[in-house]
């Protein structure tokens, strides 16, 4: 078995070594080839700049171009000037310009006609080579200036080096199967001596032995091994645990909508039946259709939300929050349900401004107003307060309202738990509101605090971190 683990190790370390050169070696063609590529293009375009500043576009332009091709340029740079329809006005090449095709169509100079420059690459039959070519506009004249010369590309140099790499990577091969040889030997007694010790799992025997060795990564296996039992336990602990907790959602989303559901095809069956004679009744009942989908609709969003809050699959956009002006504006669309119960906000908020999701905190604290107010009595008061504490914004949230149980403190937080559940179904809440904020603070690695007393109303503490926290979803 030693032996096997050692060829194995040998064969995988060779396979990448290998996967290390070839990629390596791509990378390195990938990117020295396209320095060089633009380090050409910039060495043409300044080169072509130069002809276009030195061109009188008022005369005769294949003169010029003859002449400045003898006095400056190299023999192997051809010059070609190109209106915008796409004909040959002059080439440094050509003996007369009338036998040349009309170059429109080509690509650079489609590109340059796009974005002021463009280039190509392409086999000249005439040359018997690889030409590069790049065409940008005059900024005399409506006119193109393309050059072309001979364009050798990164493969080509690679093949000239390609033997000493050859030799490079032998001499690698001998030199990493000497190393691998000589490190197996202290990995593979080790490795089999704690695959012994695993075994005993496979006859429920958890009473590990291990020895300290030489490597901590493998002291990491031992002791990881040693905590394996314990926490298996634990994680089919926390199994039954997420079933319980998904059994009970799925009953409670059942229930919660089999309610509505009930009430909406009763209401249409009467209505699609015409027991229904009187105008204003009708209206009545498709008022209460409507109003029962607007509560499924909210329920269906909030169930939403909550499971891309715990899978992290929330989309999630940042912002910088000035946070004054978010409670101002939470309070104004809360106004109206607040002078509808007769309770009084008040805000108190120091000058923070945190990153974040606007969506997320607006919700947050909608959801904490809201509930101060429809858990009040007319005439009480809802005091938000923001500042920053050390690293960290803490938002308080207090009401003098009807305030909660010790009991049902620890249950308020639960999906579909209703403190009072005839007057949350009178309000049309969907039991979803503080498991809402619990997840959003959970998301941001923040902390919450409640603390209430019967008749006298209840304070929410939020504390979220000022810098982001936040794991990223894995793909």
């Amino acid at each position: 078995m030693v032996v096997r683990m050692r060829r194995a190790l040998l064969f995988r370390f060779i396979g990448v070594l290998l996967l290390a050169l070839g990629i390596s070696s791509m990378i390195t063609y990938y990117f020295i080839g396209n320095r060089m590529l633009d380090n050409n293009i910039s060495n043409m375009l300044n080169t072509m700049h130069v002809v276009d500043y030195s061109f009188d576009y008022d005369v005769d332009l294949q003169e010029q171009l003859t002449k400045l091709h003898e006095i400056s340029l190299d023999k192997k740079t051809r010059i070609t000037i190109i209106d915008i329809d796409g004909n040959v006005c002059a080439d440094s090449e050509a003996e007369t310009v009338k036998t040349l095709q009309n170059h429109l169509e080509r690509e650079e100079i489609q590109k340059a006609l796009h974005s002021s420059y463009g280039y190509a690459t392409r086999y000249s039959e005439t040359l018997q080579e690889n030409m590069l070519y790049v065409a940008a506009l005059s900024e005399n004249s409506h006119y193109i200036i393309r050059m072309s010369v001979p364009y050798t590309s990164i493969l080509d140099y690679m093949m000239t080096i390609f033997p000493f790499l050859v030799i490079g990577v032998c001499i690698s091969f001998l030199i990493s199967m000497v190393l691998t040889f000589r490190f197996t030997n202290t990995i593979t007694n080790p490795l089999r001596e704690i695959s012994e010790q695993m075994e005993k799992t496979n006859s429920n025997q958890l009473d590990f032995n291990f020895k300290h060795y030489k490597y901590e990564e493998l002291n990491v296996i031992s002791d990881t091994t040693t905590k394996m039992a314990e926490e298996i336990r634990e994680h089919v602990n926390q199994l039954e645990f997420e079933k319980k907790i998904r059994q009970e959602f799925f009953s409670n989303a059942s229930h919660e909508l089999k309610t509505p559901i009930t009430s909406v095809k009763g209401y249409a069956e009467l209505l699609d039946q015409g027991f229904v004679k009187d105008e204003a009744m009708k209206k009545d009942f498709i008022a209460r259709i409507l109003k029962e989908t607007d509560n499924m609709t909210s329920l269906i969003n909030d169930i939403l939300m909550i499971s891309r809050l715990e899978t992290k699959e929330a989309e999630v956009t940042f912002s910088m929050i000035r946070m004054s002006p978010m409670i101002t504006e939470i309070f104004e669309s809360l106004e109206p349900i607040a002078a509808e119960y007769q309770v009084t906000l008040h805000q108190e908020c120091e000058p923070l401004i945190i990153e974040a999701s606007t969506k997320q905190l607006r919700e947050l604290v909608m959801n904490l107003v809201s509930n101060g107010i429809k858990y009040n009595q007319p005439g009480g008061n809802v005091w938000v307060d923001v500042r920053r504490l050390s690293d960290n914004m803490v938002v308080t949230v207090k009401d003098d309202g009807m305030g909660i149980s010790t009991e049902d403190t620890e249950r308020v937080f639960e999906r579909f738990y209703r403190v009072d559940k005839g007057r949350s179904k009178k309000m049309g809440g969907t039991g979803l509101g503080l498991a809402i904020v619990k997840h959003i603070v959970e998301f941001y690695g923040g902390s919450m605090n409640l603390t209430s007393e019967l008749g006298k109303g209840s304070i929410f503490t939020i504390k979220i971190p000022l810098e982001r926290n936040i794991e990223e979803p894995m793909d």
